[in-house]
């Protein structure tokens, strides 16, 4: 098992789940700490996530994963308050009727962009719309194009920065909206058709999900589970087939490998083995990112909402806030209030080289501005996410297909990760298990 974040480990424990007790699993890790992008610490007397801290409600795959290792109690549910966007000197409501921020109408976005925007979009629908079925394009391109740049920097850059630490630009509609990509392929008329057609149905089901510990509860359950020797501070940079399975460069030999790494390090590992596959994974970029845990005095009073996500014409550093506290119930009986503020999108690493003094200082100033919070925070957690999120660019879905077709028909061989089909929680557990069965049967 090369890679011990989140996919590794879960493909580690399908592995040993199907092999049995005596079949002998390594995990090699290149950091000096397993779980990936989960990662939680201790803040204000308890656990608070610093990497990933939610999943999507609606898929199955943490709370079943957390039901077979005995963890179903752990789960909660966000307390469903809304977020706020920060544009333009003020707070706004979250737009409603939007699809990842794309409005449906004018109306959705009134009050957060000018009244020319509003024109434009109120008029779209009797613009031709020239979309090729089956193609893509990046979000910017198709959004930016109809409507204007201020939908994509007060409403399309902030959601798209949570989910991928990226920006329109830099992100596919295919892969980031793939509802909308459907609705323009059935041949909507226009893109406010598309998405008007595109938004899911209201449900009362909870959107999000989280650990009452942390993610940290559910890496060391995988850790305990799977049972595997762990390798760390060790990258591996290649395979090479052996008369009889692999040889893994620096380990040695073994009978199967499930590769759940970055692109980068997976075009590596593949290059001499699988050009194909690593020729298109190479095509993958990263996004790096930083993250600000706080926790303020007993009595501070934060916005009663979720969070707060910038506009990337707000002239803040600061991208979004987690008001961790207000968001989750069981974080709301800390001995003050908690929250997170997240730093850099794709192409901007500047926030990775300043301090954690530096870090800390410039998240409580953009807090001050947003909120009007002044106060010393009397807990802080500087995390660093380099290379944390792979972007889904136009075309990515080829990439991911491409990588795939290279590899299926290499015996004891699989790939996983995030930069498959889905940078969430969910998404990877999928993604590890179909990559478990693959090499199952060789392993045997």
């Amino acid at each position: 098992m090369v890679g011990g974040g989140i996919t590794g480990l879960v493909a580690a424990y399908r592995l040993r789940t199907a092999l049995g007790p005596d079949a002998e699993i390594t995990v090699v890790e290149a950091s000096e700490r397993l779980g990936g992008t989960l990662r939680t610490v201790d803040l204000a007397g308890g656990p608070l996530d610093v990497g990933a801290e939610a999943f999507i409600g609606r898929r199955p795959e943490v709370p079943a994963l957390m039901a077979e290792l005995g963890l179903a109690d752990q789960l909660v549910h966000p307390a469903g308050k809304r977020p706020l966007i920060y544009s333009a000197g003020a707070l706004h409501a979250m737009p409603a009727g939007t699809l990842m921020g794309i409005p449906s109408n004018a109306e959705s976005v009134a009050g957060l962009v000018d009244d020319a925007t509003l024109r434009r979009i109120a008029a779209e629908q009797s613009v031709d719309l020239h979309w090729d079925r089956g193609s893509d394009m990046s979000v910017a391109d198709l959004v930016g194009g109809r409507f204007g740049e201020q939908v994509l920097r007060r409403s399309v850059d902030p959601l798209l920065g949570g989910v991928y630490s990226g920006l329109s630009d830099s992100i596919g509609v295919r892969a980031a909206v793939p509802t909308l990509a459907a609705a323009l392929d059935a041949g909507a008329l226009s893109l406010t058709a598309a998405v008007e057609s595109a938004i899911p149905a209201p449900s009362s089901a909870p959107v999000f999900g989280a650990l009452r510990g942390g993610y940290g509860v559910l890496v060391d359950a995988l850790v305990a589970v799977a049972g595997a020797r762990t390798v760390m501070g060790t990258s591996v940079v290649s395979i090479c087939g052996e008369r009889k399975g692999w040889r893994v460069d620096p380990i040695g030999h073994v009978d199967v490998v499930v590769l759940a790494v970055p692109a980068p390090a997976l075009s590596q590992i593949l290059a001499d083995t699988v050009p194909d596959a690593a020729d298109a994974a190479a095509g993958i970029e990263l996004a790096s990112s930083v993250v600000v845990a706080c926790s303020l005095p007993a009595g501070t009073e934060l916005p009663d909402n979720s969070g707060v996500l910038v506009a990337t014409d707000a002239g803040l550093s600061v991208k979004a806030f987690t008001l961790s506290s207000r968001k989750w119930t069981h974080l709301a009986d800390r001995s003050g209030p908690v929250l997170r503020a997240s730093l850099g999108r794709f192409g901007d690493t500047e926030a990775l080289g300043w301090t954690d003094e530096q870090l800390v200082e410039t998240a409580l100033a953009d807090l001050r501005t947003v909120t009007g919070i002044d106060v010393p925070p009397t807990g802080t957690f500087v995390a660093r996410w380099r290379g944390g999120l792979p972007q889904y660019a136009p075309g990515h879905l080829n990439r991911v297909a491409e990588i795939e077709e290279a590899v299926k028909d290499v015996p004891g061989v699989a790939v996983a990760g995030a930069w498959s089909h889905g940078v969430g929680v969910p998404a990877c557990i999928a993604s590890a298990t179909r990559a478990a069965a693959a090499v199952c049967e060789v392993a045997r």
